[in-house]
């Protein structure tokens, strides 16, 4: 008995459909072209040329997914931002160093290919490199049958930027009687979302109602994280930083370490922003212990930046010209043997 022929898409791969979103995707990356671009989408590998106004280049380089938030974009259908999550948690790694992001990179996994899901995440993805000045020039779309349940995917992304060698941001120059600046949130960005997930599990909240001025409660639990790319390189470019970190996964105590000597450490000083009320309804709901919050969320401060207090003027004053209002969240003080290198008071 002969059997019947079997093809590709009877195993539940549609290239047809891979086709059709690659076609949808490349007017989405021509908006994000910038210098330096050779050769983006469609090819095997991308190509991108080190803009030649740089001495010594140093490549930077970032990759992150956006963890379990997926599964609450599954939930509430939201597939336009999360892209924007994606690439900020790159980009924003980057910048801390010095880095002017270059170009980006994604990696969009799913059991079965829905053409509209996966154009609006691309959409979310090159909005964010918009955002960011850097350039969507390839990624990677993979079918594979099984391996996710349906209705669902995953996404990772990569991010290479450049600094000049001599201007590599390494906090090796912080030093007691610096001060500590605090750029706002728009929320959870992508970290602790096992545990807000957990929280909404317990709490079973109606997401759809007004929470927050025209927001609903899912979409200030959505929004995206903040790109702070454009507003810092101004900052980078007007005086000299001394250190920055990026607050993700480990908030304000676990991420600020990062960047500080060992004799040093940064006091935070709590009172000095007003908690979104995003986070009060998570501490509330979850009945979180104080301290966690500040080890899991980034409580409203997605970026700290530390300057001299004699630039600590003009720093505020560039970030405000370029729509971005940091405040005055702590100092750097010495630090003994016994203390933490970070807390919040």
């Amino acid at each position: 008995m002969t059997q019947e022929s079997l093809s590709y898409r009877d195993a539940g791969v549609d290239i047809d459909a891979g086709d059709q979103l690659v076609e949808r995707i490349k007017p989405l990356a021509r908006k994000t072209m910038r210098e330096g671009v050779l050769a983006g989408i469609g090819g095997f590998g991308a190509l991108f040329e080190v803009p030649g106004r740089y001495r010594q280049p140093v490549l930077v380089s970032g990759t992150d997914g956006v963890g379990t938030k997926l599964k609450l974009a599954f939930q509430l259908r939201q597939h336009d931002t999360i892209g924007i999550d994606l690439v900020a948690m790159s980009v924003n790694d980057i910048l801390v160093q010095g880095a002017e992001p270059l170009f980006f990179l994604d990696y969009f996994a799913c059991g079965r290919l829905d053409v509209d899901v996966a154009t609006d995440v691309v959409k979310g993805i090159a909005r964010g490199c918009e955002l960011a000045g850097c350039a969507l020039i390839g990624g990677e779309t993979a079918e594979m049958p099984g391996m996710y349940p349906d209705g669902e995917y995953d996404l990772a992304g990569f991010a290479v930027g450049v600094v000049e060698k001599a201007a590599i941001i390494d906090g090796s120059t912080i030093v007691p009687g610096d001060v500590v600046l605090g750029l706002p949130s728009s929320g959870a960005h992508s970290n602790g979302y096992s545990l807000v997930r957990k929280i909404i599990a317990r709490a079973q909240p109606d997401l759809g109602l007004a929470f927050d001025g025209e927001r609903t409660l899912g979409d200030a639990i959505m929004a995206p994280t903040r790109i702070y790319v454009q507003p810092l390189l101004a900052l980078l470019r007007a005086l000299p930083v001394k250190g920055m970190a990026h607050i993700t996964g480990g908030g304000l105590t676990g991420n600020v370490p990062r960047i500080l000597p060992a004799h040093v450490r940064a006091e935070i000083v709590q009172a000095a922003w007003p908690r979104p009320k995003l986070f009060e309804w998570l501490q509330r709901e979850g009945g979180v212990a104080e301290s966690e919050m500040h080890r899991v969320f980034n409580c409203g401060i997605g970026m700290v930046v530390v300057v001299s207090r004699e630039c600590v003027q003009q720093a505020m004053q560039v970030l405000r010209d370029a729509g971005e209002p940091a405040l005055v969240i702590g100092s750097i003080k010495v630090r003994r043997e016994d203390e933490a290198p970070t807390t919040v008071v």
